[in-house]
């Protein structure tokens, strides 16, 4: 069987027309991401969870980025935490990989900004599957913070403090939360409640704006030490 004479046939007697199936099929996977995408973000700019805000990169609908503002009653309110979302190539299928840009002191996010969360990982080690998607991902990640897994972290001495030295823990992440996520936010988050209608929309790029590099920088500096 000469498959190089004929793998740009359509059809062939003996049955090779597999490589034009194959780009059909990858074809058909690419639109299928990107129609998904836009009705994701459609959706997450029409009707955002609160405290949550997620958008384009320039443009580029395979990477994104989102906001989440620290819950009430938690070390981290009043902070506006950045995450970088790169939507990988067989999105659905597989799960977007988030990571904080803004430090964040917390057992299952790591200094890299990475997250311990099954929502991120595929069977049988994670919960992902096509149903979910970026919104109630980000939510689960809002409801992380809140509500720390010391059982599954990916932080030992900070789940150790969470579980022995709650105050500790606690001191810890307020400090980090004024330092990283309320300072370099802090004239947008005004801007925010002067306008309360129009909150993690409008506001959302130019909080990007402001934070997106210096964030970026200085998790850089935190990973090499």
């Amino acid at each position: 069987m000469n498959s190089g004479q004929n793998q740009n046939h359509e059809s062939h007697s003996d049955g090779v027309y597999y490589p034009v199936y194959l780009a059909v099929t990858t074809s058909a996977v690419v639109m299928q991401r990107i129609s998904r995408l836009k009705r994701e973000l459609q959706l997450l700019s029409a009707e955002p969870p609160p405290g949550v805000s997620c958008w384009q990169t320039e443009g580029r609908v395979d990477e994104l980025q989102a906001q989440i503002v620290g819950g009430a009653d938690t070390p981290y309110e009043g902070g506006v935490f950045t995450l970088e979302i790169n939507i990988p190539e067989r999105y659905p299928f597989e799960p977007p990989k988030m990571r904080f840009l803004t430090p964040i002191y917390h057992p299952n996010i790591d200094n890299a900004g990475r997250i311990c969360l099954d929502a991120l990982k595929l069977p049988p080690k994670g919960a992902w599957r096509p149903s979910l998607n970026i919104s109630t991902v980000l939510t689960s990640i809002q409801l992380l913070m809140a509500e720390p897994n010391p059982d599954d972290p990916l932080m030992a001495d900070i789940s150790s403090e969470f579980k022995y030295n709650k105050a500790l823990y606690l001191e810890k992440a307020k400090k980090w939360t004024a330092e990283h996520a309320i300072q370099k936010n802090k004239g947008c988050v005004e801007t925010k409640e002067k306008t309360p209608e129009d909150k993690y929309k409008k506001t959302a790029q130019k909080r990007a704006a402001l934070t997106a590099q210096e964030n970026l920088e200085h998790t850089k500096k935190v990973c090499m030490q």
